[in-house]
């Protein structure tokens, strides 16, 4: 029998739902179509999209590639190599490792591509893959994609979000065939440990299945190195680890992104993308290779920004009767709800849609992230030092009126 409806969409889509990030998106036009609205405009403080500009250098060396005819090419993965070369020399001397740019690098249209199209890269369907919980979404979207089974990994708040992989028996290790992490951690705010990453890639060797690290923050811990899994001995064995010009060189309008890892998996990620897409324009990279070789020193001037900013947010909701546990990497500020949304019974959600209903300032949704993101709210820390303080002003009016 003929379908009845040839306009419905796939199982596969379905089960993506709507994401948090849109249903954000529509409560935010809503918000600015009332006509109320301009008596408090809205801050948006829902996504890690910095105001914070990217280095000049990058900026001129894409300004100067722009009059180049083959900028406005399509450009396959030959035409990459000055910057999977510019990778790997950023990878040495930020990591001490040499890396094969021709084989172990590539070049990707931001490091949520490549998150979401790895699984289907490595996983048939009915595979199972791990992940922590809370996640970053694009990590279970690429799983649903894959028609994988997700396995969660609880993160809990009272011991520093530390992974406790001794929450899955050998036999349930034994039945993944990936792992996504990704510390520094979003949305947790968390920066982790190097020993928390070298033991999930002996786990991964040790039960055959891929270790996926996703480290666009790698650059961002306010306290602390931040760990990387190209500083495992194991990475070769068993890895990939994503990285993106998006947080520490503030290009996240340009989508520019770069894995490295194991051949293998380089090769089977590559395959994938050449029937899904092409790569960024050659002016685009040019401002990539700009940022890597004159600029690897930007991420760091942007830390005493963001730290600044975090202790004066965290000094203002404190004064409003709302306390904050102090994040260690930059960007995101991971809120407890306060009292009065558990009296009301309102979960994430609600309460951040009363928040931008009643203040103008929008958030993320715990839930949004996983069940372990339930009770909680993410803000980023992507205005100014004033603007952030009259919404903390404005949210702490609000609370103390409930």
């Amino acid at each position: 029998m003929p379908n009845s409806d040839p306009f419905s969409i796939s199982e596969r889509v379905r089960g993506l739902g709507s994401g948090v990030f849109a249903r954000n998106d529509q409560r935010k036009v809503a918000y600015r179509a009332r006509p109320e609205a301009g008596l408090s405009p809205l801050l948006d403080l829902s996504l890690g999209s910095t105001d914070l500009q990217p280095p000049p250098v990058a900026i001129e060396a894409i300004r100067q590639r722009l009059g180049d005819p083959a900028s406005a090419s399509y450009c396959l993965h030959g035409a990459t190599e000055p910057l999977r070369e510019a990778v790997a020399a950023w990878a040495q001397r930020r990591f001490g490792v040499a890396v094969d740019p021709a084989t172990e690098v590539l070049f990707l249209v931001g490091s949520q591509e490549g998150t979401a199209h790895l699984p289907l890269a490595v996983l048939n369907p009915g595979d199972s893959a791990l992940l922590l919980d809370p996640f970053y979404p694009s990590h279970l979207g690429g799983l649903r994609l894959a028609s994988a089974q997700p396995r969660f990994l609880r993160l809990d708040p009272t011991t520093g979000f530390a992974p406790n992989f001794d929450q899955l028996s050998p036999a349930e290790w034994d039945a993944l065939k990936l792992m996504v992490l990704g510390f520094p951690h979003n949305p947790t705010a968390t920066t982790g440990e190097q020993a928390w990453v070298d033991e999930a890639a002996a786990r991964a060797v040790r039960h055959g299945l891929v270790l996926a690290h996703d480290n666009p923050y790698v650059d961002l811990a306010l306290e602390g190195e931040a760990p990387s899994l190209l500083r495992s001995p194991h990475w070769r064995q068993c890895g990939i680890e994503f990285f993106s010009f998006s947080k520490g060189w503030c290009l996240g309008g340009f989508r520019m992104a770069f894995a490295i890892g194991a051949a293998p998996l380089i090769q089977a990620l590559r395959q994938l993308k050449g029937v899904v897409d092409f790569n960024q324009s050659l002016a685009l990279q040019a401002g990539g290779i700009a940022a890597l070789e004159q600029a690897p020193d930007w991420p760091e001037r942007l830390k005493p920004i963001y730290r600044e900013r975090r202790d004066r947010m965290m000094a203002a909701f404190t004064a409003a009767g709302w306390p904050v546990q102090r994040p260690s990497m930059a960007l995101y500020l991971w809120l407890t709800l306060p009292e009065q949304a558990r009296q009301r019974g309102w979960d994430s959600e609600q309460f951040c849609a009363q928040l931008l209903d009643a203040t103008g300032v929008c958030l993320t949704p715990g839930n949004g992230f996983g069940e372990g993101g339930e009770g909680f709210a993410r803000l980023a820390l992507v205005h100014d030092t004033a603007a952030l303080e009259a919404g903390a002003k404005r949210m702490g009016a609000w609370l103390n009126s409930l």
